[in-house]
């Protein structure tokens, strides 16, 4: 029989996911935001691959080593070990931890593979245009009761049926 463990309600983790983002703001004085984490990551790649490029005026990642400073020592990077394996342990402990990829009997794994790799990387340029991910534009703008949080959310959503509506061949 096939493991069938319940998740959270959804609404207590909703509640609990804004009593985070309240104690960020409290805490830190900023909000939550992964792609933050990942551009971080991305200067530091860029850094070991092409230093004196990364150093120089022409670089977007320029800004991350002013000072001598290290973009990895950012609390967005901690943020985003902290999910992985918060999630991890929350997975073990739940009994669902295993390697698979799941998709529809309509499509192979190599598509869903390429398909899941397109919309990441789609999803990362449109938080790189935007100046941020869901959880920075969307989640904690409307923390702080944004019309800008509520307008993000909303598109995301929005377009998210939109485009649902095209490919969901790809998942009945």
């Amino acid at each position: 029989m096939e493991n069938t463990k319940k998740y959270m309600n959804s609404y207590l983790a909703g509640v609990l996911l804004g009593v985070v983002i309240l104690f960020s703001f409290y805490l830190t004085r900023e909000g939550l935001g992964a792609s933050g984490a990942y551009k971080r990551i991305a200067a530091e790649i860029e850094n070991v691959v092409a230093p004196s490029y990364t150093h120089s005026e022409n670089s977007h990642s320029s800004s991350y080593f002013k000072d001598g400073l290290n973009p990895l020592k950012n609390r967005l990077v901690f943020m985003v070990i902290g999910v992985f394996i918060g999630g991890f342990v929350s997975g073990t402990i739940a009994g669902r931890v295993k390697l698979t990829l799941e998709h529809s009997p309509r499509i192979t794994s190599k598509k869903r593979a390429i398909a899941a790799l397109i919309g990441g990387a789609l999803f990362g340029i449109g938080a790189s245009f935007g100046r941020g991910c869901t959880s920075g534009a969307g989640l904690d703008g409307m923390a702080t009761l944004a019309t800008s949080g509520f307008v993000v959310v909303m598109a995301i959503f929005g377009s998210g049926y939109i485009f649902a509506y095209f490919f969901r061949k790809l998942w009945i």
